[in-house]
């Protein structure tokens, strides 16, 4: 997640959350202060640094602007309750974003491991159980019963927390709502952790009026609901009036006054809908809607195919307007893939400031689509380890390695000599890369179908081809505009509301 590196100082969080509990998150003084706030983001992207292009750095600002508009937006317009305006200032902008969390677990940790600083996020597929079965699925999702039991994932979180200073937790699946184990689910894993914040991937189909009113009394749990874009393109991959349903989950949301936004998947299909202003209207505008994450897909999972994949040149349009959503609308959009330039690059295999992914069978792997695992979680703890254990693996280290040999770096070493951080994915825009790290280790398939993928020549020739041309496509780009060049960002201020 985009980090400001201290840039919003305390006192800004301190006052806004003020403001918000005292005046209902409107009037001057919080105006005032997301100005002063504005500022020093926008003289921070102009400031010289020595360890990154110039342009990243104002990326980085972008999308810290973009982060900051929404949380203006969330107070000025109230679309949302008190609990969520007390994690999302407090533990959102303030503990994960300027760093106010436990500093001293992340200290603990770079003294074990030689000055490096652990992963900022977890990503857990607690359950593999949808009662969905949507086209393509990454996860091969649907009626399984292959789940992790509640006290691993407690566990999971906990030890997150307290060893690596961890407050940021992302929930995949299946379908999180349908996660269940000793009676509880995702809402009583929130309740247990409250000063962590967690973000659930979810269908919204199992949203009712109930679990609504739930995470608007928790605050700390933000559902991304997944759509293809409009109601045709959405019933086409997930189901017969399954858009819908999830238009009446947003309803139910807003009601109750719980943050919530759009889990967008691009396909050589949707790709041109999924950031268009029709969609952004229903849900931003009419819904609340007040993020969107941006998934690409990827060819593993159910039925893997590279038909669904975005051609090079669909996916640099999507780049185009991403970009243009946040720099210029300062919409926070997050696209792992094209907005690498805001995050560092590649988050996978547990870098500084990344994450990883632990699925429904305890399975450790670099991200959630990369279903490669040297180690399982389980197992580890069985030993009497832990994560740190998991995390010093050698197929982890090759990959942290190839990230800070291709230019990733902490935001404290200098980078010379950055390759392009608009083809920035291991799997997919470096493929051969990966072909030789998953030969030099072993690391098993989590499932049959990233077994077949990974024993299928065509697989392989088809996603190097494409490497090949995204690479022509965007190197020029990546060398006239951040090796060279400054994009900057863009004069106008955020609006006002």
């Amino acid at each position: 997640m985009p980090r400001t590196n201290g840039v919003l100082q305390d006192w800004t969080f301190d006052a806004l959350a003020w403001s918000a509990r005292t005046l209902g998150g409107i009037g001057p003084l919080r105006r005032s202060l997301a100005d002063r706030a504005e500022r020093r983001l926008r003289d921070k992207g102009y400031r010289p640094v020595p360890r990154h292009p110039q342009a990243v750095e104002q990326d980085k600002a972008s999308f810290s602007l973009a982060l900051l508009t929404m949380a203006e937006r969330a107070l000025a317009e109230r679309r949302v309750g008190r609990p969520a305006v007390r994690s999302l200032l407090k533990t959102v902008l303030s503990d994960i974003l300027v760093h106010r969390g436990d500093e001293s677990a992340k200290d603990r940790f770079r003294a074990r491991h030689k000055g490096v600083t652990p992963p900022d996020f977890l990503t857990i597929s607690p359950g593999k159980a949808c009662n969905l079965a949507c086209v393509g699925c990454y996860a091969n999702s649907g009626n399984h019963g292959e789940k992790l039991d509640w006290a691993t994932v407690d566990r999971i979180v906990g030890d997150a927390h307290d060893g690596w200073g961890t407050r940021f937790f992302v929930l995949s699946g299946g379908e999180p709502l349908a996660w269940r184990e000793s009676r509880k689910g995702v809402l009583e894993l929130a309740e247990a952790h409250p000063d962590c914040y967690f973000v659930m991937y979810s269908n919204g189909t199992l949203i009712d009026d109930a679990v609504a009113r739930r995470l608007g009394q928790l605050g700390n749990l933000t559902p991304a609901l997944s759509i293809e874009g409009m109601k045709a393109r959405t019933d086409a991959r997930r189901g017969e009036g399954v858009f819908d349903r999830i238009v009446v989950a947003a309803e139910r949301l807003a009601r109750e006054g719980v943050l919530f936004g759009m889990s967008l998947t691009a396909t050589r299909e949707n790709c041109d809908e999924i950031l268009s202003d029709e969609v952004l209207e229903k849900f931003v505008d009419g819904l609340g809607a007040l993020y969107a994450f941006v998934f690409h897909y990827m060819p593993i999972g159910r039925a893997v195919t590279l038909d669904l994949m975005m051609t090079a040149e669909q996916r640099l349009r999507l780049y185009e307007r991403t970009w243009s959503l946040i720099r210029d609308r300062h919409l926070f959009v997050v696209d792992f893939w094209n907005g690498a330039t805001g995050s560092n690059g590649c988050l996978a295999a547990g870098r500084p400031g990344g994450y990883f992914h632990i699925n429904w069978n305890g399975d450790m792997s670099p991200c959630v689509f990369f279903p490669y695992s040297p180690v399982n979680v389980k197992e580890v703890y069985s030993r009497g380890g832990s994560l740190d254990d998991a995390w010093a693996h050698p197929f982890f280290a090759s990959i942290r390695r190839w990230q800070r040999e291709y230019g990733y770096r902490e935001s404290h070493e200098s980078c010379s000599s950055c390759q392009n951080w608009i083809a920035p994915c291991l799997i997919r825009d470096h493929h051969s890369d990966f072909r030789r790290i998953m030969a030099e280790h072993d690391a098993r398939p989590t499932d049959d179908a990233a077994k077949a993928a990974l024993e299928d020549p065509q697989w392989h020739e088809g996603l190097e081809s494409f490497d090949r041309e995204f690479w022509a496509l965007t190197d020029p780009i990546w060398h006239a505009q951040y090796t060279n060049g400054s994009k900057g960002i863009p004069p106008g201020p955020m609006k006002r509301l």
